[in-house]
């Protein structure tokens, strides 16, 4: 866990008396609401369909208890008793009120947090795997270089205002789990005749126009990467769209230049500032991990008589749980635990205030006091000793958090769509719980395997609709909500040998392909279940995943399938009562 040296308090704490003063004078009328837009943006401020939605910063999705506690006080005093973790590994607040912020912010800044370029045309927060620093397959610890990158980018003058938000990604495992295909920049640690450095993916994004990312340069030594990111970002901020913001992010810059153009321009002004004041010393790197704060693992644990495989035969219960959220770690004896915010009828990424202050409990007493935020709206304590695994197990039954569904159908991805955002066409959290009621049977679920289903309430594809294996995106029709439905989608995959991936874009990303027109709200869960129907139809072995089915076969067959169906044809009416 990073801890603030004195530069990061001081910066975070004047931070919070800026904007303090800023939205005082707005709510004194003194700046108009187009001035003090940009203002609220860059401090995570939203104004949303109902009220202000503020998002804080989880750099990297690094939590600790203490913060933990704090975010839970936040949704208590100043919200409605509950916070939403997005797909950025930050969390939202839905319902503060725009004169408490400036306070909220400043309670953030006593335990070294904030809300700063959580929104804005600048650069977000920095994503990484949410197993960095104990994940067995990984050869490259990324959260220094998350904090490197964070610290670097932080209030940077020169990309303060950038043509849209731009969006880095750091993977330092073999197996990518930190989507770097789908980011505006995806970093993936490398090592080159004995030399670690960086593989450069430029250009993916999801939104209005799906693309995956593009390989600009193979190899740059760690030393360089700052000044290869500066060059990068100084070639958009240069050439990038400003008059239509559709038009705007880098992945429409690089596909209109030709990924060969615009890597060649970054090389040339890289050539300019390389070995500039912005080149990564030893040193500097070693500060940086210095404040770093890193478990002292208990070397007994890797002695301790593992209660689990007992309890396993004896509890199918705990069985799938520690089939499904519990991982592999890189210290013998201990694993990382998954925590589902996804049980039926819970919105996904919602947790209470009453639960984050049990969960910073349990972060203390099985954990080193650490937690992770992943990608996919769950937190994760990453260092339990697996002899107390069943302890834990206990405790979070208790808590609704021992769902076991990560990596499962349930395990659903969505934003918060037209319930809250007033960018959505239509809703996502009901559309979700639907789905989870149909699917409310651990049995089938564990039958039908590896499934990642995404929902995005608009083309802005906060739900990341376009990766998952199955996609559902929100959209409008005749002032009417519609849903539209992808398959085939992938955030990741491996990190392969360099020559097999000349022919490759994004690291194994893919970008799920449209089935057919679109579907009433209704018609979802029998829409899903056709789509499932299908795939067990049509796969080879238990093994043979969803994704996999679509490789090989096709979205044929499922578009075959699913609109001929007489049940999704229906009326309405009578598709309610076939399932009663």
């Amino acid at each position: 866990m990073y801890v603030y040296d004195p530069v990061d308090q001081q910066l975070v704490e004047e931070r919070v008396a800026q904007f303090a003063g800023q939205t005082r004078r707005f709510l004194d009328g003194q700046l108009t609401e187009d001035d003090f837009r940009v203002l609220r943006l860059q401090n995570g401020l939203y104004i949303q369909r109902h009220a202000p939605m503020l998002r804080v910063a989880i750099p990297y999705g690094m939590l600790n208890a203490r913060q933990l506690r704090k975010l839970g006080h936040i949704a208590r005093t100043y919200d409605r008793g509950y916070g939403h973790f997005s797909t950025r590994q930050n969390i939202q607040f839905n319902w503060p009120r725009l004169e408490d912020v400036p306070t909220i912010l400043g309670e953030l800044a006593e335990v070294q947090m904030h809300a700063i370029q959580t929104s804005g045309n600048c650069i977000r927060n920095t994503t990484t795997d949410h197993f960095a620093g104990i994940a067995p397959d990984e050869f490259v610890n990324p959260l220094v270089w998350c904090e490197i990158i964070r610290q670097w980018s932080t209030l940077h003058p020169e990309f303060a205002f950038l043509p849209r938000k731009f969006k880095i990604a750091v993977s330092g495992a073999v197996q990518d789990r930190a989507a770097v295909g789908v980011h505006d920049i995806g970093l993936q640690a490398v090592e080159q005749d004995g030399e670690i450095g960086f593989r450069v993916w430029i250009g993916g994004g999801l939104g209005r126009t799906p693309i995956v990312g593009h390989l600009i340069k193979p190899f740059v030594p760690w030393q360089h990467l700052l000044t290869y990111l500066q060059a990068a970002l100084r070639v958009y901020n240069l050439h990038g769209r400003r008059d239509n913001k559709y038009k705007a992010r880098i992945k429409i810059l690089v596909k209109d230049l030709t990924p060969e153009v615009y890597g060649q321009q970054v090389e040339e002004e890289w050539q300019h500032i390389k070995g500039g004041p912005d080149t990564i010393t030893q040193a500097q790197l070693d500060t940086i991990a210095s404040r770093f704060v890193w478990p002292q693992y208990r070397a007994e644990a890797a002695q301790a008589a593992d209660p689990s495989p007992a309890l396993a035969e004896a509890d199918p219960t705990y069985r799938r749980w520690l089939r499904t959220n519990v991982h592999s770690h890189k210290i013998d004896g201990y694993a990382a635990v998954t925590l589902s915010l996804k049980p039926t009828g819970v919105p996904p990424g919602d947790i209470t205030a009453d639960q984050m202050d049990a969960v910073a409990d349990l972060a203390e007493r099985y954990g080193f006091g650490e937690l992770r935020v992943s990608h996919e709206q769950n937190l994760i304590l990453a260092d339990v000793e697996r002899a107390r695994l069943p302890e834990l197990w206990a405790e979070l039954k208790a808590l609704n958090l021992a769902t076991p569904n990560v990596g499962l159908l349930t395990n659903i991805i969505a934003c918060p769509g037209g319930d809250f955002c007033a960018l959505a066409n239509a809703v996502s959290i009901p559309v979700a719980e639907s789905i989870q009621q149909r699917f409310d049977n651990l049995d089938y679920l564990f039958e039908i395997g590896e499934l990642d289903l995404n929902i995005s309430g608009c083309i802005n594809a906060c739900g990341h609709h376009h990766v998952g294996h199955i996609g559902i995106l929100g959209v409008d029709k005749a002032g009417e909500e519609w849903y539209q439905v992808t398959i085939g989608g992938r955030q990741n995959g491996a990190a392969k040998p360099l020559p097999d991936l000349e022919s490759r874009r994004g690291g194994g990303a893919a970008i799920g392909r449209i089935i057919g027109p679109s579907f009433a709200r209704g018609q979802m869960p029998d829409v899903v279940d056709r789509l499932i129907r299908t795939y067990l139809e049509l796969r080879d072995s238990d093994a043979e995943r969803f994704i996999d089915v679509v490789d090989r076969v096709g979205i044929d067959p499922f578009k075959r399938d699913v609109y001929a169906d007489p049940v999704i044809a229906k009326p309405a009416a009578d598709r309610e009562a076939a399932h009663v």
